[in-house]
């Protein structure tokens, strides 16, 4: 069977993760093959596949047998200006029946979980049924059968990486807690022991900077697979962008259309995890479980059941998995937003004086645990050893090193506009609310843009006066500071005061 060719072109579109194509309704292949708006579709060009959603065009920007395409599907396609393309509907999908069957009652098998797994990595699998399969893993919809299946068909679809030396550390926190950006200084202080920490990080979805966003404000973090191995055979570890390599290519997809979706899972998080974990090679893995009331994880008896389904599942995939749940009811160090928040991991690098105290314990207790898990220090003796190497500079030039390595050190950027929030009673800090600073950051425009965000001048706990600043809005328009500040104006307060405390 042939297919008609059509000139391609870029649209321009930032459409996030979701390839989008456009096609005008009354193009003759549009017509031909019945393509209705919203419809899947197969796009060919030299052999490379891309599968999209299609959105009709009635307007002239778009001749009418032309097709556009959105940003991400032109850089996933790798198509040029003129290319002659072919569109055609995709092919139907064996896997997508497994869903039906979880439906009426039947689990899903590793084998049924390896084929979804491998459609959804190649984008064969149109997003509703990627909802359909977050719903059925919502809750407890996956046993510790089918969790531990799901994560090694996501890591068994995917490039995996081995390496010569031994242990192999790695460490993670699943989030929730704005500026809590330790991994910038646990992996600087374990690789300057020699202890190997190859990290891959995720950039934000919900949150105003993830631990891609923060370091790529200091160094590029866009690295493939070769230019890590190269780093980290160099300087023991890397920091750098999951997302650029095919270490369980499955989960970011997934990603994409669980967030919306509000629906928590703790298989899902498990195997989100772990097959990165195992992918790239770690065998001892430190997990930070923050738990608070606005965290992820909002009590005790939830951490407890999380890191049971975390532990179990590493060790089913040969991994020793140790969780430590930590204090999530208050941010950490100052700043919320890429940029800002690199700010305080370098004050705590340089060991500056006005240093955000809270980031660096923190960062020392975790690294102090990888260095222990690593067999580097005894029992007890491992957040000793992590401060004496933050202390006396070798972690400094150590993340030097990794900056210069993935590509050379970076100076964080300043915002164009900023707004100072007072207070305007006295009082005492007896809270801040994490989720709505993360928001206002976001508003100010972190962390698309990545000097935007909030800098805290308070903590709970502390008293403050009429008029002392609480915190500042970073944004590098009025537009976007404005839109922050109406923001907080419409909540309850960010931070709240117990007045005459």
């Amino acid at each position: 069977m042939t297919f008609d060719r059509l000139p391609v072109r870029r649209a321009g579109i930032d459409t996030y993760q979701q390839p989008v194509v456009y096609m005008r309704s009354d193009c003759h292949v549009c017509r031909a093959e019945g393509f209705e708006a919203q419809a899947q579709v197969e796009v060919i060009d030299n052999g490379r596949h891309l599968l999209a959603i299609l959105h009709h065009v009635s307007s002239d920007w778009l001749a009418r047998d032309e097709i556009a395409l959105s940003d991400v599907a032109w850089t996933t396609l790798g198509a040029m200006d003129g290319d002659l393309v072919e569109v055609r509907h995709p092919p139907v999908l064996d896997s997508v029946a497994h869903l039906r069957g979880k439906v009426h009652g039947r689990p899903f098998t590793y084998e049924a979980l390896r084929a979804l797994m491998d459609d959804v990595s190649h984008g064969r699998v149109a997003d509703i049924h990627l909802a359909s399969l977050i719903t059925l893993c919502a809750g407890d919809g996956l046993d510790i059968e089918e969790t531990v299946a799901l994560t090694r068909a996501m890591v068994d679809v995917g490039e995996r990486v081995a390496w010569d030396e031994t242990p192999v550390m790695d460490k993670h926190c699943i989030g929730g807690l704005p500026g809590n950006r330790t991994t910038l200084l646990v992996v600087p202080i374990v690789a300057a022991c020699g202890v190997t920490m190859p990290k891959t990080s995720s950039r934000a979805i919900t949150s105003a900077a993830g631990t891609a966003d923060t370091m790529e404000v200091l160094a590029p973090v866009d690295l493939d697979l070769p230019a890590m191995r190269r780093v980290v055979e160099r300087e023991h570890g890397c920091i750098v962008w999951g997302g650029n390599t095919r270490i369980s290519p499955a989960d970011d997809i997934l990603i994409r259309v669980e967030r919306p979706l509000c629906l928590d899972s703790h298989g899902l998080l498990i195997a989100s995890i772990l097959s990165k974990k195992a992918a790239v090679g770690s065998q001892r893995v430190l997990i930070d479980l923050p738990v608070g009331p606005l965290t992820k994880v909002r009590s005790t008896a939830a951490a407890e059941a999380l890191s049971k389904g975390l532990v179990t599942v590493g060790a089913a995939l040969g991994m020793q998995v140790r969780t430590v749940a930590t204090d999530g009811t208050r941010p950490v160090g100052r700043g919320i937003g890429p940029a800002l928040e690199a700010i305080d991991v370098m004050a705590v690098l340089e060991r500056a004086p006005d240093a955000p105290q809270d980031l660096r314990e923190r960062a020392l207790t975790l690294a102090g645990w990888v260095l222990e898990m690593a067999g580097k220090a005894s029992d007890g003796a491992g957040r000793a050893m992590a401060r004496e190497v933050l202390d006396d500079g070798r972690a400094l030039a150590k993340f030097i090193a990794i900056c210069e390595a993935q590509g050379g050190l970076r100076v964080p950027p300043q915002a164009s506009h900023t707004h100072v929030v007072v207070a305007h009673a006295s009082g005492a800090v007896a809270a801040i609310d994490t989720r709505l600073l993360a928001r206002a950051a976001k508003l100010a425009g972190a962390p698309r843009d990545p000097s935007a965000g909030a800098v805290l001048h308070v903590q709970p706990g502390d008293r403050v006066e009429v008029a002392q600043p609480l915190l500042t809005l970073h944004a590098q328009s009025q537009g976007a500071l404005h839109y922050a500040l109406n923001f907080m104006r419409t909540q309850l307060p960010v931070v709240r005061l117990e007045a005459g405390a």
